[in-house]
């Protein structure tokens, strides 16, 4: 389900949505908790505008996540790529 709302929302971001990507795996992070690694692979020219000024829109999507995410003990990881 986070897959799906975190391309929603990118899709809704970028010039090229056609171009997006995005792969998900599972991992153990340090603190013991598990840590979802979205890996999301992009248009060049539509890096800057999911990074966002100092960081900023793409802390706010990892922000909505754990919204979305509720009670679940969970922390996402967002790596950009193109």
């Amino acid at each position: 389900m986070m897959k799906e709302a975190l391309e929603f929302i990118v899709k809704g971001i970028v010039k090229h949505p056609e171009d997006v990507h995005i792969s998900q795996t599972t991992e153990e992070g340090s603190d013991l908790r598990p840590s979802e690694l979205f890996d999301l692979d992009i248009h060049a020219e539509d890096v800057g505008q999911v990074i966002g000024k100092d960081g900023r829109t793409i802390k706010s999507i990892n922000i909505l996540l754990n919204a979305l995410a509720g009670q679940k003990e969970e922390k996402f990881i967002l790596r950009v790529q193109r």
